[in-house]
Protein backbone atom coordinates (compact mmCIF):
# COMPACT_ATOMS: atom_id res chain seq x y z
CA UNK A 1 0.00 0.00 0.00
CA UNK A 2 2.71 2.60 0.79
CA UNK A 3 4.65 1.41 -2.24
CA UNK A 4 1.64 2.13 -4.06
CA UNK A 5 0.89 5.76 -2.16
CA UNK A 6 4.64 6.49 -3.71
CA UNK A 7 4.12 5.55 -6.58
CA UNK A 8 1.34 8.04 -7.55
CA UNK A 9 2.82 10.57 -5.89
CA UNK A 10 6.05 10.03 -7.87
CA UNK A 11 3.65 10.53 -10.59
CA UNK A 12 1.62 13.26 -9.86
CA UNK A 13 4.72 14.98 -9.40
CA UNK A 14 5.89 14.28 -12.89
CA UNK A 15 3.13 15.26 -14.55
CA UNK A 16 2.68 18.75 -12.34
CA UNK A 17 6.59 19.75 -12.71
CA UNK A 18 6.45 19.06 -16.43
CA UNK A 19 3.09 21.63 -17.10
CA UNK A 20 4.93 23.58 -14.34
CA UNK A 21 8.02 23.78 -16.88
CA UNK A 22 6.42 24.65 -19.68
CA UNK A 23 4.51 27.80 -18.47
CA UNK A 24 6.99 28.99 -15.97
CA UNK A 25 11.04 29.57 -17.23
CA UNK A 26 12.75 32.16 -16.33
CA UNK A 27 16.28 30.71 -16.87
CA UNK A 28 17.94 33.45 -18.08
CA UNK A 29 19.00 37.63 -18.01
CA UNK A 30 21.87 37.48 -20.39
CA UNK A 31 22.26 39.68 -23.18
CA UNK A 32 24.08 37.04 -25.07
CA UNK A 33 20.67 35.01 -24.94
CA UNK A 34 19.69 37.15 -27.86
CA UNK A 35 21.33 35.62 -30.41
CA UNK A 36 20.70 32.59 -32.20
CA UNK A 37 18.02 30.06 -30.87
CA UNK A 38 19.50 31.78 -27.29
CA UNK A 39 21.45 30.15 -24.44
CA UNK A 40 21.73 26.66 -24.77
CA UNK A 41 21.32 23.93 -21.98
CA UNK A 42 23.86 20.93 -22.40
CA UNK A 43 20.87 18.56 -20.25
CA UNK A 44 23.31 18.01 -17.51
CA UNK A 45 22.46 16.14 -14.23
CA UNK A 46 23.14 17.80 -11.08
CA UNK A 47 25.65 15.04 -9.79
CA UNK A 48 27.35 15.58 -13.01
CA UNK A 49 27.72 19.37 -12.90
CA UNK A 50 30.00 19.58 -9.92
CA UNK A 51 32.19 17.43 -11.86
CA UNK A 52 32.41 20.09 -15.30
CA UNK A 53 28.88 18.59 -16.75
CA UNK A 54 29.98 16.14 -18.40
CA UNK A 55 27.84 13.06 -19.93
CA UNK A 56 29.03 11.03 -22.15
CA UNK A 57 31.32 8.72 -20.59
CA UNK A 58 29.41 8.36 -17.14
CA UNK A 59 27.94 5.78 -16.36
CA UNK A 60 26.17 4.95 -12.85
CA UNK A 61 23.14 3.53 -11.56
CA UNK A 62 21.81 6.43 -9.14
CA UNK A 63 21.97 9.10 -11.82
CA UNK A 64 19.39 9.73 -14.76
CA UNK A 65 21.89 11.01 -17.08
CA UNK A 66 19.16 12.26 -20.18
CA UNK A 67 22.26 12.93 -22.44
CA UNK A 68 23.60 9.67 -22.83
CA UNK A 69 20.88 7.17 -24.00
CA UNK A 70 23.47 4.41 -23.55
CA UNK A 71 23.53 5.03 -19.67
CA UNK A 72 19.85 4.19 -18.68
CA UNK A 73 20.82 0.33 -18.24
CA UNK A 74 23.45 1.52 -15.28
CA UNK A 75 20.03 1.53 -13.22
CA UNK A 76 19.61 -1.83 -11.64
CA UNK A 77 16.37 -4.66 -12.32
CA UNK A 78 13.96 -3.16 -9.64
CA UNK A 79 14.10 0.41 -9.11
CA UNK A 80 12.21 3.29 -10.51
CA UNK A 81 13.65 6.43 -10.14
CA UNK A 82 12.40 10.26 -10.35
CA UNK A 83 14.68 12.87 -10.81
CA UNK A 84 13.48 16.98 -10.39
CA UNK A 85 15.56 19.75 -10.51
CA UNK A 86 15.86 23.26 -9.48
CA UNK A 87 18.34 26.31 -9.51
CA UNK A 88 19.22 29.79 -8.93
CA UNK A 89 21.44 32.05 -10.87
CA UNK A 90 23.18 35.30 -9.50
CA UNK A 91 24.67 37.55 -12.21
CA UNK A 92 26.92 40.67 -12.47
CA UNK A 93 26.89 42.32 -15.58
CA UNK A 94 29.57 44.79 -15.96
CA UNK A 95 30.17 47.54 -18.96
CA UNK A 96 31.89 51.00 -19.47
CA UNK A 97 28.56 52.25 -18.41
CA UNK A 98 28.51 50.68 -14.94
CA UNK A 99 27.75 47.41 -13.39
CA UNK A 100 23.93 45.61 -12.43
CA UNK A 101 22.73 42.53 -10.79
CA UNK A 102 20.46 40.01 -11.62
CA UNK A 103 18.60 36.69 -10.18
CA UNK A 104 16.98 34.03 -11.94
CA UNK A 105 15.44 30.99 -10.47
CA UNK A 106 13.79 28.03 -12.67
CA UNK A 107 12.59 24.23 -12.76
CA UNK A 108 15.84 22.99 -14.42
CA UNK A 109 14.33 19.49 -15.82
CA UNK A 110 12.36 16.40 -14.26
CA UNK A 111 13.05 12.62 -15.51
CA UNK A 112 12.30 9.34 -14.74
CA UNK A 113 14.15 6.03 -15.77
CA UNK A 114 12.80 2.32 -15.09
CA UNK A 115 14.38 -0.97 -16.44
CA UNK A 116 12.08 -3.03 -18.91
CA UNK A 117 13.64 -6.40 -18.86
CA UNK A 118 16.23 -6.95 -16.45
CA UNK A 119 19.44 -5.15 -16.80
CA UNK A 120 19.37 -5.71 -20.68
CA UNK A 121 16.72 -2.57 -21.56
CA UNK A 122 15.83 0.47 -19.36
CA UNK A 123 13.43 3.51 -20.48
CA UNK A 124 13.81 7.28 -19.73
CA UNK A 125 11.50 10.00 -20.44
CA UNK A 126 11.02 13.76 -19.21
CA UNK A 127 11.12 17.07 -19.74
CA UNK A 128 14.36 19.32 -19.96
CA UNK A 129 15.50 22.57 -21.79
CA UNK A 130 17.09 23.21 -25.35
CA UNK A 131 17.49 26.87 -24.90
CA UNK A 132 16.25 30.11 -23.07
CA UNK A 133 16.07 33.69 -23.97
CA UNK A 134 15.32 36.56 -21.25
CA UNK A 135 17.28 39.90 -21.61
CA UNK A 136 15.67 43.33 -21.18
CA UNK A 137 18.68 46.08 -21.37
CA UNK A 138 18.90 50.14 -22.66
CA UNK A 139 21.71 51.36 -24.88
CA UNK A 140 21.83 55.50 -24.89
CA UNK A 141 24.08 57.56 -27.16
CA UNK A 142 24.03 60.26 -29.86
CA UNK A 143 24.03 60.27 -33.74
CA UNK A 144 24.05 63.29 -35.97
CA UNK A 145 23.35 65.60 -32.96
CA UNK A 146 20.39 63.57 -32.55
CA UNK A 147 19.97 61.74 -28.79
CA UNK A 148 18.47 58.37 -29.04
CA UNK A 149 17.73 55.18 -26.83
CA UNK A 150 18.19 51.31 -27.52
CA UNK A 151 15.84 49.27 -26.08
CA UNK A 152 16.60 45.22 -26.45
CA UNK A 153 13.60 43.34 -25.04
CA UNK A 154 14.00 39.34 -25.16
CA UNK A 155 11.83 35.96 -23.88
CA UNK A 156 10.91 32.63 -23.92
CA UNK A 157 12.42 29.78 -24.77
CA UNK A 158 12.73 26.08 -26.71
CA UNK A 159 11.80 22.90 -24.29
CA UNK A 160 12.04 19.13 -25.06
CA UNK A 161 10.00 16.55 -24.32
CA UNK A 162 12.23 13.36 -24.65
CA UNK A 163 11.59 9.39 -24.44
CA UNK A 164 14.52 6.98 -24.62
CA UNK A 165 15.41 3.24 -24.84
CA UNK A 166 19.18 1.30 -23.53
CA UNK A 167 20.10 -1.69 -24.08
CA UNK A 168 23.05 -3.76 -23.67
CA UNK A 169 25.24 -6.27 -25.60
CA UNK A 170 27.55 -8.90 -24.17
CA UNK A 171 27.72 -7.61 -20.44
CA UNK A 172 30.40 -4.67 -21.35
CA UNK A 173 28.52 -2.67 -24.62
CA UNK A 174 25.46 -0.56 -24.45
CA UNK A 175 23.42 1.46 -27.20
CA UNK A 176 20.76 3.56 -26.57
CA UNK A 177 18.46 6.32 -28.95
CA UNK A 178 16.52 9.53 -27.37
CA UNK A 179 13.58 10.95 -29.66
CA UNK A 180 13.03 14.74 -28.83
CA UNK A 181 10.03 16.82 -29.52
CA UNK A 182 11.26 20.18 -29.36
CA UNK A 183 9.11 23.15 -28.46
CA UNK A 184 8.27 26.69 -27.56
CA UNK A 185 8.66 30.19 -28.33
CA UNK A 186 11.19 33.06 -28.34
CA UNK A 187 11.00 36.42 -28.74
CA UNK A 188 13.28 39.32 -29.56
CA UNK A 189 12.28 43.42 -30.25
CA UNK A 190 14.94 45.98 -30.63
CA UNK A 191 13.23 49.31 -29.82
CA UNK A 192 14.73 52.81 -31.53
CA UNK A 193 13.42 56.02 -29.90
CA UNK A 194 14.54 59.69 -30.34
CA UNK A 195 14.64 62.34 -27.70
CA UNK A 196 13.11 64.37 -30.62
CA UNK A 197 9.50 64.01 -31.02
CA UNK A 198 9.57 64.67 -35.21
CA UNK A 199 11.46 61.60 -35.39
CA UNK A 200 9.61 58.57 -35.61
CA UNK A 201 11.38 55.06 -34.00
CA UNK A 202 11.17 51.83 -35.01
CA UNK A 203 10.56 48.23 -33.73
CA UNK A 204 12.27 45.32 -35.21
CA UNK A 205 10.46 42.31 -34.04
CA UNK A 206 11.71 38.48 -33.78
CA UNK A 207 9.34 35.35 -32.97
CA UNK A 208 10.44 31.79 -33.31
CA UNK A 209 7.88 29.10 -32.64
CA UNK A 210 9.25 25.63 -32.92
CA UNK A 211 7.18 22.86 -33.19
CA UNK A 212 9.97 19.88 -34.18
CA UNK A 213 11.54 16.96 -33.73
CA UNK A 214 15.37 15.20 -33.64
CA UNK A 215 17.11 12.39 -32.15
CA UNK A 216 20.27 11.16 -30.73
CA UNK A 217 22.18 7.98 -30.53
CA UNK A 218 24.61 7.13 -27.87
CA UNK A 219 27.35 4.35 -26.85
CA UNK A 220 29.31 3.31 -24.25
CA UNK A 221 32.02 0.71 -23.45
CA UNK A 222 33.03 -0.40 -19.97
CA UNK A 223 34.34 -2.71 -17.64
CA UNK A 224 35.46 -3.92 -14.22
CA UNK A 225 39.08 -5.24 -14.05
CA UNK A 226 40.04 -6.70 -10.67
CA UNK A 227 37.05 -5.79 -8.70
CA UNK A 228 38.42 -2.24 -8.51
CA UNK A 229 39.26 -0.71 -11.10
CA UNK A 230 36.13 0.51 -13.73
CA UNK A 231 36.60 2.21 -17.00
CA UNK A 232 33.79 3.60 -18.94
CA UNK A 233 34.07 4.72 -22.97
CA UNK A 234 31.34 6.88 -24.05
CA UNK A 235 30.34 8.58 -27.58
CA UNK A 236 26.93 10.74 -28.06
CA UNK A 237 25.95 11.72 -31.62
CA UNK A 238 23.23 14.09 -33.22
CA UNK A 239 22.44 14.35 -37.55
CA UNK A 240 21.85 17.69 -38.68
CA UNK A 241 18.21 18.05 -38.37
CA UNK A 242 15.85 20.09 -40.42
CA UNK A 243 13.71 22.66 -37.49
CA UNK A 244 10.25 22.73 -38.00
CA UNK A 245 7.82 25.83 -37.45
CA UNK A 246 7.61 29.71 -38.19
CA UNK A 247 9.94 32.09 -37.99
CA UNK A 248 8.46 35.71 -38.43
CA UNK A 249 10.51 39.08 -38.41
CA UNK A 250 9.79 42.43 -39.51
CA UNK A 251 10.20 46.38 -38.77
CA UNK A 252 7.38 48.05 -37.62
CA UNK A 253 8.30 51.38 -39.38
CA UNK A 254 8.20 49.84 -43.04
CA UNK A 255 5.79 46.83 -43.28
CA UNK A 256 6.86 45.79 -46.42
CA UNK A 257 9.89 44.24 -44.44
CA UNK A 258 8.35 41.46 -43.21
CA UNK A 259 9.51 38.12 -43.77
CA UNK A 260 7.74 34.58 -42.75
CA UNK A 261 9.75 31.43 -42.79
CA UNK A 262 8.73 27.90 -41.97
CA UNK A 263 12.26 26.22 -42.84
CA UNK A 264 15.50 26.93 -44.14
CA UNK A 265 16.50 26.62 -39.75
CA UNK A 266 18.50 23.09 -38.54
CA UNK A 267 20.10 22.04 -35.66
CA UNK A 268 23.67 21.14 -36.03
CA UNK A 269 25.61 18.06 -36.22
CA UNK A 270 26.97 17.29 -32.58
CA UNK A 271 29.39 14.99 -31.08
CA UNK A 272 30.82 14.35 -28.07
CA UNK A 273 33.58 11.73 -26.57
CA UNK A 274 34.58 11.14 -22.84
CA UNK A 275 36.01 8.52 -20.32
CA UNK A 276 36.05 8.14 -16.67
CA UNK A 277 38.16 6.02 -14.31
CA UNK A 278 36.71 4.64 -11.09
CA UNK A 279 39.06 2.84 -8.48
CA UNK A 280 37.80 1.22 -5.26
CA UNK A 281 34.39 2.59 -6.03
CA UNK A 282 35.80 6.01 -3.95
CA UNK A 283 37.56 7.92 -7.06
CA UNK A 284 36.52 9.26 -10.04
CA UNK A 285 38.10 10.68 -11.80
CA UNK A 286 36.53 12.05 -16.32
CA UNK A 287 36.90 13.92 -19.15
CA UNK A 288 35.16 15.33 -22.56
CA UNK A 289 35.16 16.70 -25.63
CA UNK A 290 31.71 17.72 -27.53
CA UNK A 291 31.12 20.01 -30.41
CA UNK A 292 28.17 21.26 -32.16
CA UNK A 293 28.99 22.11 -35.56
CA UNK A 294 26.69 25.32 -35.83
CA UNK A 295 28.45 26.67 -39.22
CA UNK A 296 27.24 23.96 -40.93
CA UNK A 297 23.55 24.47 -40.19
CA UNK A 298 20.79 26.38 -41.82
CA UNK A 299 19.99 29.99 -39.81
CA UNK A 300 17.43 31.90 -42.32
CA UNK A 301 18.42 29.48 -44.88
CA UNK A 302 21.85 30.77 -44.47
CA UNK A 303 25.40 28.52 -42.92
CA UNK A 304 27.82 30.16 -41.76
CA UNK A 305 25.66 32.49 -39.50
CA UNK A 306 26.59 30.55 -36.55
CA UNK A 307 29.99 29.37 -35.20
CA UNK A 308 30.93 25.93 -34.26
CA UNK A 309 30.65 25.19 -30.42
CA UNK A 310 33.55 23.40 -28.63
CA UNK A 311 33.87 22.19 -25.14
CA UNK A 312 36.32 20.64 -22.81
CA UNK A 313 35.75 19.42 -19.14
CA UNK A 314 37.48 17.98 -16.72
CA UNK A 315 36.45 16.78 -13.12
CA UNK A 316 36.66 14.08 -10.04
CA UNK A 317 34.26 12.84 -7.16
CA UNK A 318 35.54 11.18 -4.06
CA UNK A 319 33.27 9.25 -1.71
CA UNK A 320 35.40 7.60 1.03
CA UNK A 321 33.44 4.74 1.98
CA UNK A 322 30.02 4.50 1.40
CA UNK A 323 29.53 1.65 4.18
CA UNK A 324 31.03 3.81 6.59
CA UNK A 325 29.12 4.97 9.92
CA UNK A 326 30.58 8.55 9.63
CA UNK A 327 28.00 10.69 7.43
CA UNK A 328 30.75 12.86 6.08
CA UNK A 329 32.66 9.63 4.85
CA UNK A 330 29.79 8.34 2.56
CA UNK A 331 29.04 11.62 1.21
CA UNK A 332 30.18 12.06 -2.28
CA UNK A 333 32.44 15.49 -2.93
CA UNK A 334 32.86 16.86 -6.36
CA UNK A 335 35.10 19.50 -8.30
CA UNK A 336 35.23 20.52 -11.82
CA UNK A 337 36.39 22.45 -14.70
CA UNK A 338 34.87 23.93 -18.42
CA UNK A 339 36.25 25.80 -21.13
CA UNK A 340 33.62 26.36 -24.15
CA UNK A 341 32.85 28.71 -26.89
CA UNK A 342 29.72 30.73 -28.25
CA UNK A 343 27.98 29.08 -31.29
CA UNK A 344 27.06 32.98 -32.54
CA UNK A 345 29.81 34.94 -33.97
CA UNK A 346 27.90 38.63 -33.10
CA UNK A 347 28.73 37.40 -29.51
CA UNK A 348 31.79 35.83 -30.12
CA UNK A 349 32.11 34.80 -26.05
CA UNK A 350 34.10 32.14 -24.58
CA UNK A 351 33.04 31.03 -21.22
CA UNK A 352 35.07 29.63 -18.22
CA UNK A 353 33.62 27.47 -15.75
CA UNK A 354 34.52 26.21 -12.21
CA UNK A 355 32.56 23.87 -10.43
CA UNK A 356 31.79 22.08 -7.22
CA UNK A 357 29.22 19.62 -5.66
CA UNK A 358 27.94 17.32 -3.00
CA UNK A 359 25.80 14.33 -2.65
CA UNK A 360 23.98 13.26 0.66
CA UNK A 361 23.03 9.80 0.70
CA UNK A 362 20.04 8.31 2.60
CA UNK A 363 20.59 5.70 5.78
CA UNK A 364 17.46 3.70 4.49
CA UNK A 365 17.00 4.52 1.12
CA UNK A 366 19.18 4.93 -2.72
CA UNK A 367 17.52 7.96 -2.75
CA UNK A 368 20.31 10.78 -3.18
CA UNK A 369 20.38 14.65 -2.80
CA UNK A 370 22.88 16.75 -5.24
CA UNK A 371 23.47 20.01 -4.74
CA UNK A 372 25.88 21.62 -7.29
CA UNK A 373 27.67 25.57 -7.51
CA UNK A 374 29.21 26.78 -10.68
CA UNK A 375 31.03 29.90 -11.36
CA UNK A 376 31.08 31.32 -14.51
CA UNK A 377 32.99 33.67 -16.15
CA UNK A 378 32.02 35.24 -19.84
CA UNK A 379 33.90 37.82 -22.03
CA UNK A 380 32.65 38.57 -25.31
CA UNK A 381 33.68 40.84 -28.41
CA UNK A 382 30.95 43.40 -26.82
CA UNK A 383 31.94 45.80 -23.90
CA UNK A 384 29.65 43.29 -21.55
CA UNK A 385 31.70 41.19 -19.22
CA UNK A 386 29.58 38.19 -17.44
CA UNK A 387 30.38 36.75 -13.89
CA UNK A 388 27.57 34.24 -12.75
CA UNK A 389 27.18 31.94 -9.84
CA UNK A 390 24.41 29.24 -10.42
CA UNK A 391 23.35 26.54 -7.61
CA UNK A 392 21.33 24.22 -8.36
CA UNK A 393 19.54 21.41 -6.19
CA UNK A 394 18.00 17.87 -7.21
CA UNK A 395 16.58 14.58 -5.30
CA UNK A 396 17.01 11.18 -6.88
CA UNK A 397 14.41 9.59 -5.96
CA UNK A 398 14.91 5.80 -6.39
CA UNK A 399 12.09 3.28 -5.23
CA UNK A 400 12.18 -0.55 -5.71
CA UNK A 401 8.91 -0.57 -7.86
CA UNK A 402 9.90 -3.81 -9.46
CA UNK A 403 10.70 -6.01 -6.66
CA UNK A 404 9.23 -9.53 -5.95
CA UNK A 405 8.50 -10.36 -2.33
CA UNK A 406 9.33 -14.46 -1.64
CA UNK A 407 6.70 -16.11 0.69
Amino acid sequence: MKSRFTRYILLFAFVWAGSFYMTAQNATSSPSSRYGYGEMNDNVPVAYRGMGGMTAGLRRGSVINPSQPASFTACDSVTFMFDLAASGLYTNYADNNGSRNRINGNLEFVTLQFPIWKQHIAFSAGVVPFSAVGYDFTLKGTEGGYDYTLTYQGEGGITNVYAGLSFNLFNWVALGANAYYMFGDATNAVTLAFSDANLNGTVMYQNMNVRSFRFRYGAQLFHTFADRHNVVLGAVVENKQNLRGQFVQYELATLDSIRVQESGFQTPLYYSVGGSYCFDDRLLVAAEYSNQLWSEAQYFGLTNILSNRSRYAFGCEYRHNKQSRHYGQRMFWRVGVAVQDSYTQTNNNKDFTVTAGMGFPLRTSATLFNVALEYNHRRSASPIVENSLRLTLNVAVAENWFFKRKL
